[in-house]
């Protein structure tokens, strides 16, 4: 079930909010309990036989959770866990993969299986295998089923985050009373409706000058150079807003609920360095990746060659755990190499010379960053490797192609009444990625508009207008709401649900 379709705006989500409210009156805990199911009939809604996976999931590890209690074996039940759930998350995402890898290099016949990737299994694993391996550490082991389910099966991160940690979750659902009100409500609508008009109105619009073309490119065309550039700043754009607005929708919703949920973007386009972008882009799953993974690689601490080997083994990982694919890998080997690189020059430039320091010096360091974030988006995208370097060759003029077939693929994913020229729609695909990437660059996140979190003390905050209840600020949201709900109608899933 998506956020931005009528079914969960007009008859789940009120539904559950209604019964959420009529269980409170009785108790803070019936209320807890209204979530567990409206989040697994959420989940079970999908396909009902994988409702029975999450549930077999949540169950096993929370098991194993109560095991740990006895430090003497907390450590061995604790790998125990960490292994059955990387065995779980390996059987149903990677299987194909290996089978087809293997056929594809050897030529050796495999067993003919097409195993179903279920929604959100990389995001509610990782949640389980971040809380074994703390319970390892010494944290507290959850005894309390409900809270830990919820924890896991909340219906506003379930299927595409942000990664949630047990610390700062869990508390919230065992609180006397959770910060309920009309203002906190009013804010998580208002977010809700911003997320909405950036996932259907901006991601959406995009993606129709994007799947018609690496869509050629995969099944061997070619394209011109214009169409290449349109085509990949446009994907680049699309899955910012895309995945920013389902994380800006999922914090709405859990306000309504008074839970609140971490910022997983600070305007990532903005970074000057890829250091700094990845402390702006998927915050969680950067925060997932450098504490479960780099850390316990040995991060810094082992000397710089060691350093940059952990660097280019989490960024690697990174890569598959988005994909099962050799483009994924592709894609985060990329980014391990930008990492390194940066470390390596601020090693040598020095801390005191920053890139940073003049207005020169901060466009080029920005531009540079931005042109390597773009050119690894090639390989994200694409569904082939011959369809990333065809889109590369394209875009450095090695492609030759025509546009008259992408043309004419855009205008049927666009269904317009009347036929447009090449010229004329690679024109307005152009336009259309300029004024996102201006909304990207210089307008404020939405957790800077509705003063969020870390947000509502933040220096920037005070530069911009700032979200206060009041009939200004609802009318622009119901605005927002209503253009989102007339353009519904395309139906386009979230981009990170295939992860």
């Amino acid at each position: 079930m998506l956020f931005s379709t009528y079914t969960f705006i007009f008859q789940f989500l009120p539904a559950v909010l209604l019964a959420f409210a009529a269980a409170r009156r009785h108790s803070p805990r019936a209320g807890i309990l209204v979530l567990v199911g409206a989040s697994l009939f959420f989940y079970g809604a999908w396909k009902p036989v994988y409702l029975l996976l999450l549930v077999a999931s949540i169950g096993a590890n929370f098991s194993l959770g109560l095991l740990m209690e006895k430090p003497h074996r907390r450590r061995r039940i604790g790998m125990l866990g960490v292994a059955l759930n990387l065995a779980l998350l390996g059987y149903f995402k990677y299987t194909n993969f290996v089978f087809d890898s293997v056929h594809a290099l050897t030529g050796a016949p495999v067993p003919l299986v097409n195993v179903v990737l279920p929604l959100g299994i990389s995001f509610f694993t990782f949640q389980q295998i971040a809380y074994l391996v703390d319970v390892m550490r010494g944290a507290r082991v959850e005894r309390d089923i409900v809270s830990y389910t919820l924890f896991v099966s909340f219906f506003p991160h379930l299927i595409a985050g942000p990664l949630v940690h047990h610390a700062e979750m869990i508390p919230q659902f065992k609180r006397a009373r959770t910060l309920r009100s009309s203002l906190l409500a009013a804010r998580g609508l208002a977010i809700f409706a911003a997320g909405l008009f950036k996932k259907v109105v901006i991601a959406d619009n995009l993606a129709q000058f994007v799947s018609p073309v690496f869509a050629h490119l995969d099944a061997g065309g070619n394209v011109t150079m214009s169409w290449a550039w349109l085509s990949t700043l446009a994907y680049t754009l699309q899955i910012y807003f895309d995945f920013s607005g389902y994380s800006d929708m999922a914090i709405g919703l859990a306000l309504l609920f008074g839970i609140r949920l971490p910022v997983n973007f600070r305007s990532p386009y903005k970074a000057a360095s890829i250091i700094d972008f990845w402390r702006r882009w998927h915050i969680t799953l950067s925060r997932f990746l450098r504490d479960y993974l780099y850390i316990p690689l040995g991060g810094n601490r082992q000397g710089e060659p060691r350093r940059y080997l952990n660097l280019m083994l989490t960024m690697l990982l990174g890569g598959l755990w988005h994909g099962a694919g050799w483009n994924f890998l592709i894609w985060g080997g990329l980014h391990g190499v930008y990492l390194s690189v940066n470390h390596l020059w601020q090693k040598w430039r020095g801390a005191a010379k920053a890139p940073t320091a003049d207005h020169l010096a901060a466009v080029i360091s920005w531009a540079l960053t931005f042109f390597a974030v773009v050119i690894a988006w090639v390989f994200f995208r694409a569904k082939t490797a011959a369809g990333a370097w065809a889109m590369l060759g394209a875009l450095f003029g090695f492609g030759g192609g025509s546009s008259a077939y992408v043309s004419s693929g855009i205008l049927r994913v666009m269904d317009l009444p009347v036929r447009i020229g090449a010229e004329d729609l690679l024109l307005i695909g152009s336009g259309a990625v300029i004024l996102a990437l201006a909304i990207a660059l210089c307008l404020p996140n939405v957790p800077q508009i509705f003063r969020y979190r870390e947000y509502r003390r933040a220096p920037e905050a005070s530069r911009w207008p700032q979200w206060r209840p009041g009939l200004a600020w609802a009318l622009l949201s119901a605005l927002a709401f209503a253009i989102s709900l007339f353009g519904m109608w395309q139906r386009l899933e979230f981009l990170y649900f295939q992860f």
